[in-house]
């Protein structure tokens, strides 16, 4: 599954900094974990195991809307196609 995936090595960051500009060939691809905040951490750790992404990757922990849960969100970069 790692050869699919490039690591974005300049994304936005969840605060809102400018996005780069995208490439034709890539597509973003955004994964979101809410949960409460050992649910977050716990999967954020069971994936890293698993060889899905480093848990460095993944944004610090932010309120969810509404819910009294946090959230984490991690962005690759897709090769199309």
């Amino acid at each position: 599954m790692s050869h699919c995936f490039v690591e974005s090595l300049n994304w936005a960051t969840v605060e809102g900094e400018a996005s780069p500009i995208p490439l034709p060939e890539r597509e973003r691809v955004r994964v979101l974990i809410i949960s409460s905040r050992d649910g977050v951490i716990s999967t954020i750790h069971e994936l890293h195991s698993r060889g899905f992404a480093e848990a460095g990757a993944w944004s610090p922990l932010l309120p969810a809307p509404d819910t009294g849960e946090v959230m984490s969100i991690l962005m690759r970069d897709r090769q199309k196609g």
